[in-house]
């Protein structure tokens, strides 16, 4: 029985990485398309975000399997429970992924919006944020998620100066008005994206230590979706 629970909970780990290498890209592409105004990576992303729903569902029903087959206990039924929470992160984060992409093929058309100056800081600690949370999850490093959370504020700080930036646009110019709604919109995506890495890094240490910090103060924002 052992055997056979091991082997499928390195399948589940294998999909779990699949998964996140989807979700990593479809980030990447969607911030591409922003910064750019690059339609065709918008238009990829969305049209790849039906495959990130069916690494969910398939990975949903993987760990239900598992606790159905093997009644894992401990340390093992930590990890079924953790990359239940996770995959659902994931999947938002692809979805976030895509609203960030149709905000982008909209902004990609006239009048344009200038591109906010610190938008590429957030997304820079943002990406890294995600990161970090999976490298985590992977080699089960707790420091390394508690940096993740840590991180979260600064990324808070990025989006309220950049929303402060958008305005000021608007206000000098009402033709910039429906754009700078877009990219208001697409920046708080962005912003959600780093609290479900936050999510991600916490549901690590509860993976490793079985402590739940979600809702703390010094944790993240579990209800980001």
């Amino acid at each position: 029985m052992a055997k056979h629970l091991q082997r499928d909970l390195d399948s589940l780990q294998r999909d779990m990485l699949a998964l996140a290498g989807l979700v990593e890209a479809a980030v990447h592409k969607a911030i591409l398309a922003l910064q750019e105004r690059d339609i065709n990576h918008a238009r990829e992303v969305i049209d790849g975000d039906g495959q990130i729903d069916n690494e969910e569902n398939h990975i949903d029903e993987e760990c239900l399997k598992i606790l159905a087959l093997h009644q894992p206990v401990a340390v093992d039924l930590r990890l079924i429970a953790a990359a239940m929470l996770i995959n659902v992160d994931l999947e938002r984060i692809g979805d976030l992924a895509e609203e960030i992409a149709e905000r982008a093929i909209h902004l990609a058309q006239p009048p344009l919006l200038p591109i906010p100056r610190k938008l590429q800081n957030m997304t820079d600690l943002t990406t890294m944020m995600l990161r970090q949370s999976l490298d985590a999850y992977v080699n089960l490093n707790k420091a390394q998620a508690q940096t993740v959370m840590r991180m979260d504020d600064e990324v808070d700080r990025y989006n309220e100066e950049i929303i402060e930036e958008i305005v000021e646009e608007m206000k000098s110019s009402p033709t910039l008005i429906e754009a700078g709604l877009s990219m208001f919109s697409a920046v708080r995506h962005l912003e959600r994206i780093a609290d479900h890495a936050t999510n991600i890094a916490e549901d690590v240490i509860y993976l490793i230590d079985g402590e739940i910090v979600r809702h703390r103060d010094n944790g993240g924002k579990a209800d980001a979706h």
